[in-house]
């Protein structure tokens, strides 16, 4: 058992329950994604106080497209007014901006202010976000694949050059670490098409907090069960006791 309280280098969160936390106060469901949004702002000042050096958000899945027309199109326009709303905060907090997935149908204003926002924070040293907006890890592998077979037709790469390095290299985490940490709100238990590759030695948490109830104490809640877990990458716990 890991007694340190150590900090997760980097944590990544799948934001789920806000429909369901709207529903349950007799609201719509927009309403509930509203508050999502300012919960966000709250884990990242969390994670940042904490000493977290990366936290990846899963946004917008390229699964989201399949809800009802109406909650799509409003989670289009919110996603893009608050991402607009927070460079400016991000910036003054010394947060660099990331975003991976495929932000081309969300046309190409917010194209244009990401890339202009992840250029101005390019250079801050505090906390990495980075936001999945219309993203899924099989796209990205995928799309990693098909990268690696056009380079080795072309003959840039030999079959015998493909290892986990290399594909690794031809994601778009590439610039991040793993995970250490995995949140999932909502009480589902499952991985929803996020980070699948990345995810393979991370810790995970599952909550039934619904993520715009997700606070401090979830949080902390978190926190102590990274901590109670020995991390063992294939080792036993006798040889990463002897390391500690």
């Amino acid at each position: 058992m890991n007694t340190s309280n150590a900090v997760p280098e980097h944590i990544a969160i799948v934001m789920d329950g806000n429909g369901r936390w709207a529903q349950a106060r007799g609201q719509v469901r927009i309403n509930g994604h509203r508050r999502g949004v300012e919960v966000v702002r709250q884990v990242t000042s969390l994670c940042a106080k904490a000493g977290v050096s990366f936290l990846t958000l899963f946004a917008f899945s390229s699964e989201n497209w399949r809800r009802p027309q109406d909650e799509v199109t409003f989670l289009k326009k919110l996603l893009a007014t608050s991402l607009e709303k927070e460079f400016d905060r991000l910036h003054k907090n010394n947060i660099r901006l990331n975003v991976i997935g495929d932000v081309t149908p969300f046309g190409p204003h917010l194209e244009k202010n990401i890339e202009s926002a992840k250029q101005r924070t390019d250079g801050n040293t505090g906390l990495t976000l980075t936001i999945a907006l219309n993203y899924g890890a099989r796209w990205e592998i995928s799309a990693a694949a098909k990268d690696i077979a056009m380079d080795c037709v072309s003959g840039k790469l030999k079959p015998e050059d493909i290892s986990e390095t290399l594909v690794n290299d031809r994601l778009t985490t590439v610039s991040i670490p793993d995970p250490d940490l995995f949140i999932r709100t909502g009480g589902e238990i499952r991985l929803s098409n996020f980070l699948l590759w990345q995810l393979a030695y991370t810790e995970l948490f599952f909550t039934d907090t619904l993520w715009p109830d997700f606070d401090e104490t979830v949080f902390n809640e978190a926190l102590e069960a990274f901590n109670s877990r020995q991390r063992r990458f294939g080792q036993t716990g006798e040889q990463v006791g002897k390391k500690s």
